[in-house]
């Protein structure tokens, strides 16, 4: 099971597990024993290493009276766990396992923590130790002990297949975290925002971080609303990609929620950063700013806090205590926000502490742009003193919890340009449930555009500062980027007498310009403002226009070689292909064949890439984790199906690891996958007949004994007792008989039941070779395999581009045809001649003096007189 199904599989179960518990509130009971068991695997895992020599039976002597061993662990891990304690314990211990194990194993650890790792695992107070959420909710959990332990075993047997190790655990722990997280945010309402930055708008910031430090080889992050530690760890990530040694990334995270604060340090610490690269403070950032001096020493230390990024989302238009605060250096130079709104004291704060040449980002509610006050200061000192780079217009409703709009600004301390880069995204999403949500090819443009400061038509615009001086310091994103619809126009000449408007004609100028003569195959022009056409077949005139041809050709001759080039670096080098540098690899290369080819929209391949790039970097994860082994190794197909009021997983089946069943079955089973197939065609046929041969009776027939009252369906029991009762062998009878009928339905039945015997068993059969087939292939069939699987998709969707073109230029053609297809003449036309017609009708009626006198009116009325 890959990690993306593993967590789908726990997060179903947690969900239903939490019964009435809120999902804010489940999320520290379930993540918190995810941690304890990441801490205690860790910790057998170091011991039984080969280094350290311990056996699976010397465990047993963990015990914290040994204080020897203690303190060696202490000084190894920054904690001790005992064997008892031990997370594999409480599961040996089965039907015996009792909540108290948990509580002393909690209460234990929270005393054996080591002194050098009070800042990671402990805290000055109680509510600051790593698991005091976790002990303190545990009664929530049941009403009685028993209650307890039972949530609590269901709990940590759930959990117990993720694995830990070195090899992979990282990285799977890390994404199950990851997933919780988000899916217990898109249920927790208004909470989720405590604690949650949806991954899109997290990794958006994150490139934009990553791009400006990419040179850097030691780097510093900072965010100082830091939630669950997703936007510090994604910003990580992706500065990381950019850097050959590991290790150089150090954290700074300040949270002022002690529940939310514990989040963070978990989520740093599983995803095996150093604890000497994690620093974290649970305190206001807006009241305590972090210390100048190094808290454990404040009489001989002087060090403030400037660091290469700072990344937040803070709460939106808090309020804060901006009393005494004039003086405060984070504030003096810009101004100070308003009582009611602390969005620009968190985004003063963040500035503060970027270094020279640093860089933020920041996600804020939209009215920062625009609001007057002291806002508008503030915001004329940013622009004065030029520290705004871009600015970035979100969709609505992408967050969880709140549907206001929201933008991302981007800052620096220095910059070498005076002008502000505004990008209007609120238009670029797709609707995912109830929010909406930025595609991999969103965020990509966004970026690309974010680096190289462009001028895109209703998308971004570069705005000098002279401009946003004129506008009062305005900095509404509409001001800037008009990014609305063109309304639609009618041409009044058109719309009575016909034609369609070569002014309408020319918006198409992209296709003219890609196609010159095209233009002329399609519309007749007699030297007027308005032309026709000249065939209705519009596909095939644009098929076979000889630049088109052409265009298609130099299409082609661009991608060439794409899949032999995808072959080399994904097949070739499946082993060492470095899986998150590959993509942007691949991007690259997309975008340089498409560089001389016009019409297309090379974000919109970007997604192609993407959307098959999933499945591809889960393969190459398991293939690099594993070994290459795992190519022919097949799984059980496990499934959730319902037994009395419980739905359990049972087996049904098996799949490949790595290659899907129908592929080798496709291409290395051909024989038995076409003999599969041609019955099951002759099985949808007997269904179709005897169908046929029901819509064929008469009301009369549907009365008969035969179908048991029953109109919709045969019932085959009652078939065969009237066909025994009533009908001969060897008789014949004609065709139109229900004799007849029944007879040729009896015969369909039959077959229909061996069909599906039939088919049942050639399934199972070919399940079986298809078993045999993966765990023998070759090391030239599993190439072929791969290629099949993740090459080809890609070349095929890459190709079929100019049909797509094609597509949509035709459809713009004849929504314009369309329009002026009918005119008002026309109308005008028809209704005469129904007027006419319905009065000739009214000439035909007979009625008293009355009637015939509102006719005659009726009539007058539809003559127009």
């Amino acid at each position: 099971m890959n990690k993306q199904h593993l967590a789908s599989k726990i997060w179903e179960s947690a969900n239903k597990m939490r019964s009435k518990i809120e999902a804010h509130e489940y999320k520290d009971y379930i993540l918190g024993f995810i941690f304890y068991k990441f801490l205690s695997d860790k910790e057998e895992e170091w011991l039984l290493s080969p280094k350290e020599g311990w056996r699976k039976t010397d465990l047993k002597e963990l015990k914290e009276e040994d204080l020897e061993v203690v303190n060696y662990c202490k000084e190894n891990l920054g904690y001790f766990i005992s064997y008892d304690n031990l997370f594999s314990t409480w599961l040996e211990n089965g039907k015996n396992f009792d909540v108290s194990n948990v509580t002393d194993a909690l209460n234990a650890f929270s005393r054996l923590i080591s002194p050098t790792h009070q800042n990671v695992f402990g805290g000055k107070k109680k509510e600051q130790e790593i698991f005091y959420a976790l002990q303190n909710g545990i009664t929530k959990l049941g009403d009685s002990s028993g209650a307890q332990t039972k949530a609590i075993s269901d709990l940590i047997h759930l959990i117990n297949d993720i694995p830990m190790d070195r090899k992979q655990g990282y990285d799977v722990l890390g994404f199950i975290y990851e997933y919780l997280i988000s899916m217990f945010a898109a249920n927790a309402g208004k909470k989720a925002g405590e604690f949650y930055t949806p991954h899109e708008v997290s990794f958006l910031m994150s490139e934009i971080v990553a791009n400006h430090l990419k040179d850097k080889k030691k780097i510093e992050i900072y965010d100082p609303t830091s939630g669950s530690g997703s936007l510090l760890i994604n910003i990580g990530k992706s500065v990381a990609k950019h850097m050959n040694e590991k290790d150089k990334v150090k954290y700074y995270a300040q949270e002022l929620k002690e529940n939310t604060y514990n989040l963070t340090r978990m989520n740093l610490v599983m995803r095996g950063i150093l604890p000497s690269n994690i620093v974290t403070r649970n305190a206001d950032t807006l009241k305590e700013d972090w210390p100048y001096f190094d808290e454990s020493d404040p009489n001989r230390t002087y060090s403030p806090l400037y660091v290469d990024a700072v990344v937040s989302n803070p709460p939106y238009s808090q309020h804060w205590d901006s009393t005494d605060k004039e003086t405060d250096a984070r504030y003096k130079k810009f101004g100070i926000a308003p009582k009611s709104k602390a969005d620009y004291a968190f985004l003063l704060h963040d500035l503060f502490h970027v270094k020279p040449d640093g860089i933020m980002t920041i996600v804020l509610p939209h009215g920062v742009l625009f609001r007057g006050g002291e806002e508008q200061k503030i915001r004329k000192n940013l622009i004065e003193q030029n520290h705004i780079d871009t600015i970035i217009g979100l969709p609505a409703n992408i967050f969880f919890g709140t549907g206001i709009p929201t933008i991302v600004m981007v800052l620096k301390q220095k910059r070498n340009k005076n002008n502000v880069l505004i990008i209007d995204a609120s238009k670029v999403f797709i609707k995912v449930g109830k929010n909406n949500k930025l595609q991999a090819s969103d965020i990509k443009k966004i970026v690309d555009t974010n680096n190289i400061r462009e001028d895109v038509d209703k998308y971004s615009r570069v705005v000098t500062r002279e401009e946003i001086r004129n506008n009062d310091y305005n900095l509404n994103i509409p001001r800037y980027v008009d990014s609305s619809e063109l309304a639609e126009t009618w041409d009044i000449y058109a719309t009575i007498f016909g034609g369609i408007p070569n002014s309408e004609i020319n918006q198409l100028q992209e296709y003219w310009m890609a196609f010159p003569k095209l233009k002329n195959d399609i519309f007749r022009n007699g030297g007027s403002p308005y032309s026709e056409l000249i065939s209705k077949d519009i596909n095939h005139i644009i098929s076979n226009n000889e630049e088109f041809k052409k265009y298609k050709d130099n299409f082609n001759l661009a991608f060439d070689d794409f899949g032999p080039f995808l072959y080399d670096h994904l097949i070739t080098n499946m082993d060492t292909v470095e899986r998150t540098k590959e993509e942007h690899i691949i991007s690259e290369s997309i975008f340089s064949r498409l560089a001389s080819i016009p019409l297309v929209d090379r974000y919109h391949a970007y997604q192609i890439l993407d959307d098959y790039w999933k499945q591809i970097e889960i393969d190459l994860e398991i293939i690099q984790t594993e070994g290459k082994s795992s190519i022919t190794k097949v799984d059980p197909k496990m499934v959730l199906k319902k037994k009395g009021n419980k739905e359990q997983e049972v087996h049904d089946g098996y799949v490949g690891r790595i290659i899907p069943f129908d592929i080798v079955q496709v291409s290395l089973l051909k024989d038995e996958i076409s003999l599969l197939k041609s019955k099951e065609k002759r099985l949808a046929e007997i269904i179709g007949s005897y169908q046929d041969i029901l819509d064929s009776l008469s009301e009369e027939d549907k009365e008969s004994d035969i179908l048991n009252g029953d109109k919709t369906s045969f019932l085959l029991s009652e078939v065969k007792k009237y066909i025994k009762d009533n009908i001969e062998q060897g008789s014949t009878y004609e065709e139109e008989s229900l004799e007849y009928r029944v007879l040729i339905i009896r015969q369909l039945f039959d077959e229909e039941k061996n069909l599906k015997k039939e088919i049942k068993n050639l399934k199972s059969k070919l399940d079986e070779h298809t078993i045999k087939v993966i765990e023998n292939l070759t090391n030239s069939q599993t190439s072929e395999l791969l290629r099949l699987k993740w090459i080809d998709p890609i070349v095929n969707s890459m190709l079929e581009l100019p049909t797509v073109i094609v597509s949509n230029f035709e459809i713009k053609i004849k929504n314009l045809v369309d329009k002026y297809h009918t005119t008002f003449l026309d109308v005008e036309k028809q209704i005469d001649e129904s007027s006419n017609k319905l009065a000739t009708l009214i000439d035909k009626l007979e009625g008293n003096d009355f009637d015939m006198k509102g006719l005659s009116e009726f009539k007058s009325l539809l003559n127009g007189d």
